[in-house]
């Protein structure tokens, strides 16, 4: 199954995935939806997500650094003591306005 078309936010985007793979008879899903979000200043995103990595206390945001490219790109690279602590830190730049794709190259670095 594709699925293809634009969304708000990213969360709808996933939700949508998860919702097509439990469909009886799917074997795969690709999903091309994009998502469409207003036009942000890339120094703008980078900051709010830096001030989230800030606000959550499970966040080492030190040791993390964000790239925002044209078009709402975000990398996010470094280390984490965690995966729960790596995937919450893709979920916080998910959530920052004019983001429209994340690369999560962090990397798990246990103590």
């Amino acid at each position: 199954m594709t699925l293809e078309g634009e969304v708000d936010w990213h969360y709808q985007r996933r939700e949508a995935e998860e919702t097509a793979r439990r469909i009886s008879g799917v074997r795969s899903v690709i999903n091309l939806i994009t998502v469409r979000q207003p036009t942000v200043a890339p120094d703008d995103i980078k900051r709010q997500i830096e001030q989230a990595f800030v606000r959550h206390a499970e966040i080492d945001a030190e040791n993390i650094q964000v790239r925002v490219e044209e078009g709402g790109h975000v990398i996010l690279s470094g280390t984490v003591r965690s995966w729960a602590e790596r995937k919450e830190a893709e979920e916080a730049a998910w959530r920052a306005p004019g983001v429209t794709k994340v690369t999560n190259l962090i990397r798990v670095q246990v103590p």
